[in-house]
């Protein structure tokens, strides 16, 4: 059975010890730990050391990156600085391997030791001051790192520690709550395609149904139910025309933040030759509810998002489409 791998990023000489505690937690789990220290990465003769680690950190399943008070070495592609000098900005190889498995969707967890957290504070409400002098990093880029991080969005959970075992305590809950999340999705799929079956079922005997009724119609009622059949087959053609154009962005909106109905709008639309023309009259029935000028604010839209929306109605109701705003 194949088992997770864990990628283990930090610098190493500060964290060493770090790093070997936590690759015995995370091999006492059955798990497998990537560390470059411990020759789990396979170096491709053809590229540099660091791409190959980044390479690595791309195809690991979870990706742990562990801050201290140290950079590290700029990237092969870097341009040769002077990493004496606290102010000097540059790529590290511990970054960018963050940013590798960042841009991969990889888990990560981040670990940062509680005194650089703490001087990363004292540095929010010193950025433009060059002349402090910080005691526990030896870089300011663990600062701007620290920024770029805690500006994502999203997979970016941060933990502070001052011993290996505060690390361990953390991980045990974020991955039991990752495993306990995988069951429940497992199970959210299983329901699903327990309700795919369901709904096919009904479809199937939907369909029987409506054949065994117009066979009914036409024993009771010879001569009129061909136009009764007519009749209803035409109501269920338009309640699903209304559902696809209910599902157009553009009448969504209109219809849930203004006082026009649905049938109004299809109106204008259908009897509109040309998107100004359409933009006018919302705006005139829409009480205020929309922006001025509405015209003017869809040509300014970055996106032809209004235009495609009319022409998917248009189409739907077998009118051709407008070429341009």
């Amino acid at each position: 059975m194949a088992r997770p791998q864990v990628f283990v990023s930090s610098t190493y000489y500060d964290l060493k010890h770090i790093r070997a505690s936590l690759e015995g937690f995370i091999e006492s789990l059955g798990y497998d730990a990537i560390l470059s220290d411990k020759g789990r990465i396979a170096y491709d003769p053809d590229i540099a050391l660091d791409e190959s680690c980044y390479r690595a950190a791309k195809e690991a399943d979870i990706f742990i990156l562990i801050i201290g008070g140290r950079y590290g070495s700029e990237t092969s592609e870097s341009v040769d600085v002077d990493k004496s000098k606290f102010y000097e900005r540059y790529e590290s190889v511990t970054k960018t391997e963050f940013l590798s498995a960042s841009k991969e969707e990889r888990p990560i967890y981040i670990l940062v030791e509680k005194a650089v957290y703490s001087e990363y504070e004292t540095f929010k409400k010193n950025r433009e001051n060059d002349s402090i002098e910080y005691a526990h990093v030896d870089s300011v880029n663990i600062f701007t790192m620290l920024d770029e991080i805690l500006a994502k969005r999203r997979n970016n959970p941060m933990h502070q520690f001052e011993k290996h075992t505060d690390i361990e305590n953390w991980l045990k809950e974020q991955w039991a709550g990752l495993f306990r999340e995988l069951l429940d999705n497992r199970n959210s799929n299983k329901k699903l395609v327990s309700l795919s079956d369901k709904v096919e079922h009904l479809s199937e005997i939907n369909s029987s149904l409506q054949t065994y009724l117009e066979e009914v119609i036409r024993t009771v009622n010879p001569d009129g139910s061909s136009e009764i059949i007519r009749a209803e087959h035409a109501k269920l053609s338009e309640s699903q025309l209304k559902k696809e154009i209910m599902e157009v962005q553009l009448i969504e909106s209109v219809t849930g933040h203004t006082c026009i109905s649905y049938e109004k709008i299809v109106e204008i639309i259908k009897n509109a030759s040309s998107m100004e023309e359409i933009a006018d009259s919302i705006e005139e029935l829409s009480n205020g509810s929309v922006v001025k000028n509405l015209y003017k604010y869809w040509k300014s839209s970055a996106t032809d998002i209004n235009l495609i929306g009319v022409n998917k109605v248009r189409k739907l109701l077998g009118l051709p489409s407008f070429k341009s705003m």
